[in-house]
């Protein structure tokens, strides 16, 4: 089992990475020294294969543990299925000193995280991200959230877990199309900050499709290893931290221009990271080549790189207006100006964004 640790003072935090490590959940839970009593957030597909290991892992630690589930997708990622997480922790009665533990996909891992900030004014949580894309990007670092009919994860806050556990083994359970919508992440990642990181999955793309622990366990740790390096530099994204939303300003909105239903995070973040090379390209700041590049890296992993035909380009600029990520009206995009580095760009003009999103 290999660590990689969070630092961020009283609030730091270890990620554990290994393959079949679930039985080890309820030791590391227990070293916490927490209430006993604590509560299992999951949704059905997860839960049914490896709830019964959780649970048992953390009753033999000796932990008093109820389940709540809620559906699996995007779309329930909603404030009516957070007031049913608490009208779950409330029947239960955990206390201040209890701990949600979140067993599943991004949309898990956002809501619970969210319902722990919020329970009594904030109870500790742990994260068991069971998808690629969880495991190296929404697990790690704190941000926690719902969506809003207007916009993605509009309402949230900043609450990191106490400990990170990722399993490899999940993968193998894995729909093909999430794993690749994962890997987008990652490929964001070697945009952003480590090009040897983007070489490697040029180089190791059959090895990585097939599994292959050695070379899943290589770009899971690099990836959480960038996320926690930014993340304890910048906890709250008060500047650098925003370097992560790269592909995202665009990513966002495609996804609530489709209502969460037509992309998975994965693919509609693949689509922004070309047209925001693309738009990085127009603005003279990265040439062509790179742009080049990072589209046939994006489309080698099966993921889209492209806006769906007929999509109205001006309901995509009206939610990026809507972006958390906009001020006083003006957005920010992160523009890849090489292979390993980015800079914050304000500024963009609507006519170069427009013939971006139009090509």
């Amino acid at each position: 089992m290999e660590t990689v640790r969070v630092d961020l003072g009283e609030r730091s935090y270890n990620i554990f990475i290994g393959h079949d490590i679930l039985g080890s959940i309820g030791n590391a839970v227990k070293s916490l020294g927490l209430s006993p009593k604590m509560a299992l957030v999951s949704n059905p597909t997860v839960f049914s294969l490896y709830g019964k290991q959780v649970l048992d892992s953390l009753s033999k630690a000796g932990l008093d543990v109820i389940t709540v589930t809620i559906p699996d997708g995007e779309q329930f990622k909603e404030l009516r299925w957070l007031q049913h997480i608490f009208d779950e922790l409330l029947g239960y009665r955990l206390d201040r000193a209890s701990a949600i533990v979140a067993l599943g996909g991004g949309v898990i891992g956002d809501i619970t995280g969210f319902a722990a900030s919020t329970y009594m004014r904030g109870i500790s949580y742990i994260q068991i991200p069971t998808t690629l894309l969880a495991q190296v990007d929404s697990s790690v670092g704190g941000k926690t959230g719902v969506n809003h009919a207007l916009g993605k994860n509009m309402i949230g806050t900043f609450w990191q877990p106490r400990l990170v556990l990722i399993d490899t083994a999940t993968l193998n359970t894995l729909p093909r199309r999430e794993l690749l919508a994962g890997l987008a992440e990652v490929i964001k990642y070697g945009v952003i900050w480590d090009s040897a990181l983007f070489d490697f999955l040029e180089v190791n793309k059959n090895s990585i499709l097939a599994l292959g622990k050695d070379a899943l366990t290589h770009i899971i740790r690099r990836s959480c290893e960038i996320k926690a390096e930014v993340v304890s530099k910048d906890e709250r994204e008060s500047g650098l931290r925003a370097i992560l939303n790269y592909g995202h300003t665009i990513g966002h909105a495609v996804e609530t221009a489709t209502g969460y239903t037509r992309y998975l995070h994965g693919e509609a973040v693949a689509i922004g990271m070309y047209l925001e090379a693309m738009l990085s390209h127009k603005s003279d700041v990265l040439v062509q080549e790179h742009a080049v590049r990072i589209r046939d890296l994006i489309n080698s992993y099966g993921l889209p790189s492209e806006l769906p035909s007929g999509i109205d380009i001006n309901i995509i600029l009206s939610h990026m207006q809507l972006d958390k990520k906009a001020v006083a009206g003006q957005l920010k995009f992160i523009l890849p100006e090489n292979i390993g580095t980015v800079r914050i760009q304000k500024g963009i003009t609507e006519n170069i964004l427009r013939e971006v999103l139009l090509s």
